[in-house]
């Protein structure tokens, strides 16, 4: 007490630290960025990125540039504008370096040189600077070429006049600091790739270059998509039956918010909507979204009322639910706001209550225009909504019933898990094992404070084309969502999950990579949140055992199991066992290569690309023969079988 009283009054104004400039971006960057692993560094470029979309969308830009150097910094180039260089008149700094240097300066607060952008927070560039070892910006304007270079989000020297030029734009170029970004400073091409697309199918007007020099052959793509977000929706549904033919597009203003929707149905049971604000994937949703959803399902109750036959399937007092109408969706919806409200600065979630009843009106005016004028399509859309809601009712149906399936005990936990005796979902895991014999050893070899196992048995269900009645009531999936825990459909809530890890085991074969991916199928079509936050893992057990003199090793490919056999030497010969499947090793052995935490090796699933996985699962686990066929001839060049 004596100590505590001691430093209280030790406490004074000199304690007090003032951060000057861009020094509070450098103490605390997850403040702006989000965080400082992969996903931040990226961050950079997309803040960067923005301010180009910006002048896109203000109508002075057409063609951006991104180019992953051969050091591993960053260029962006584009063709608008260029910065301004002239003098600030309050501050008495030239403007790039006032943009480059000055948190929430820019020129987004000004409606009269952008009415609507994306990063109206001003701290985009000036982060960017900030979290830098080095920045040069050069900007191309009035035939003149302008160069200032920072260091540390700190200028070396005034703007300079370079020489004569008949481009105009602006570039950037960067070095991410690794003080900073301690865990990488290597970007990813195909994460650049995700966003860089939805740009440009976000501004039809647009082409945008992604290049990497850092391979031997360097790698460019580039996007340009003249048919923007119907094209995007067309994109989204390849592979995939469809109605109607070609997308339902709308677009409108309305008290200075811009709305564009495009819209089309297909054959699956799931729906996958994207929202945008100003160019900002929305990921959260937000009040824009909520305004699309309510309309929808406005609309197509109206026309449900109108239609006899298909009222008389409904149950008496039904209504569609939203659930029914957006059953097998897709769907882009793009509003451009002046003054956006959004949740933090990573801009997940808009906030501005006005937009909801705009998109509202908006989208119930103009679907009901649609409709009425094609009532061939909204009588099959219908059908599909009706027979949603009738398969909803009998999986409510299914739920009521599942505790009172023989395979569930009195708590509604499966009679095979053998749980763990804690109930910290952060410190519990789960095994999903292929096979009573695996599953047998799982439990004797496990941690049973944190570790429970689930055994498997019999052949998975693909989902891909299922609905959620047949998925609840089949007899494989339901001990997998009763020890979850979560719930699925309307009913998931990712606040009761039990395990904070699903780790699913299978053999290492081709009977196990069949079972894993039908899991991870079921995961991503029904609880993709599981995967979005990363507690779902794969279980790697390994390949060999090698012994030689009273020594063993367990080896999880045939590289480290040759590079083993080189150091023993080719003059002896070890004993090599090749496993072929979990139920060879028992419960001490099965802990010691895959379930040990602290040896164990997994590898954990994630979903940097959540549109191409979309796309993938469809190919490959859909109905249509066609382009899985291709997808493999494509691809068989990358294939490893050990069979």
């Amino acid at each position: 007490m004596a100590d505590n009283l001691g430093n209280e009054n030790n406490y004074s104004a000199s304690n007090i630290q003032v951060l000057e400039g861009l020094e509070a971006v450098r103490k605390r960057p997850a403040m702006y960025i989000g965080d400082i692993s992969e996903k931040g560094l990226h961050h950079l470029i997309n803040e960067t990125v923005d301010n180009s979309i910006d002048e896109a969308m203000a109508g002075y830009c057409s063609h951006i540039e991104v180019t992953i150097n051969d050091d591993n910094s960053i260029t962006v180039e584009d063709n608008g504008r260029g910065i301004p260089v002239d003098e600030h008149e309050k501050l008495h700094k030239s403007a790039p370096e006032v943009v480059m240097t000055v948190l929430h300066a820019g020129g987004k607060f000004d409606k009269g040189s952008y009415k609507v952008s994306g990063g109206l927070h001003g701290v985009g560039v000036s982060v960017v600077n900030a979290l830098s070892t080095n920045m040069e910006a050069i900007v191309c304007r009035d035939g003149f070429e302008y160069v200032q270079k920072f260091a540390l989000g700190e200028p070396l020297g005034p703007v300079t006049k370079r020489g004569e030029t008949q481009k105009r734009g602006t570039t950037i170029r960067w070095t991410a600091d690794p003080t900073i970004f301690t865990e990488t400073t290597t970007y990813n091409f195909d994460v650049l790739a995700v966003r860089l697309r939805e740009l440009a199918f976000l501004n039809n007007t647009i082409s945008i270059v992604l290049r990497d020099e850092r391979l031997s052959t360097p790698k460019e793509v580039t996007f340009a998509f003249d048919g923007g977000l119907s094209h995007f929706v067309r994109y989204l549904n390849e592979n995939k039956q469809v109605l109607p033919k070609e997308p339902i597009y709308f677009d409108g203003e309305k008290n200075d918010v811009i709305v564009e929707l495009a819209m089309q149905y297909n054959d699956g049971y799931k729906e996958n909507i994207l929202s945008f604000v100003n160019d900002i994937n929305t990921r959260e949703g937000g009040t824009h979204l909520e305004g699309f959803k309510t309309a929808l399902t406005r609309v197509m109750n109206e026309f449900l009322k109108k239609n006899a036959k298909l009222s008389k399937k409904m149950e008496k007092e039904e209504k569609l639910m939203g659930e029914d109408v957006r059953a097998g969706l897709t769907a882009v919806l793009s509003v451009k706001v002046p003054e956006p409200q959004f949740e933090g600065q990573t801009k997940t979630k808009l906030g501005n209550s006005d937009v909801r009843s705009i998109v509202d009106t908006f989208i119930n005016e103009k679907l009901t225009l649609f409709f009425e004028q094609n009532p061939t399509e909204i009588d099959k859309i219908l059908e599909k909504a009706v027979g949603e809601a009738t398969a909803r009712i009998a999986a409510r149906k299914a739920k009521e019933a599942t505790r009172r399936k023989s395979g569930l005990d009195s708590f509604g936990l499966p009679g095979k898990l053998a749980d763990c005796s804690s109930k910290d979902p952060e410190k519990c895991e789960v095994y999903i094992v292929e096979g009573d014999s695996a599953g047998g050893s799982a439990k004797k070899g496990r941690d049973s404070k944190t570790q429970a196992i689930l055994p498997l048995w019999g052949k998975m269900l693909n989902v891909e084309k299922t609905r959620l009645d047949k998925v609840m009531s089949n007899e494989k999936l339901q001990p997998i969502i009763a020890t979850l825990g979560t719930g699925i459909g309307e009913d998931f809530n990712l606040d009761k999950i039990r395990y904070h890890k699903i780790i699913i085991m299978a053999d290492a074969d081709v009977d196990g990579s069949h079972i894993r991916t039908l899991l991870l199928t079921f995961f991503f079509r029904y609880m993709p949140e599981l995967i979005e936050h990363g507690y779902v893992y794969l279980a790697m057990p390994p390949l060999y055992k090698i012994s030689y003199n009273k020594k063993e090793w367990y080896v999880y490919d045939d590289s480290e199991r040759d590079s083993i056999l080189n150091e023993i030497g080719r003059n002896v010969s070890p004993a090599v066992q090749r496993y072929k499947g979990l139920g060879e090793m028992d419960g001490t052995q099965l802990w010691e290569t895959t379930m040990d935490p602290a040896r164990r090796k997994m590898m954990r699933v994630t979903l940097p690309d959540a549109v191409e996985a979309d796309r993938i699962f469809s190919t490959l686990m859909g109905e249509e023969v066609e382009p899985r066929r291709k997808f493999i001839e494509e691809n068989a060049v990358y294939a490893n079988l050990d069979v």
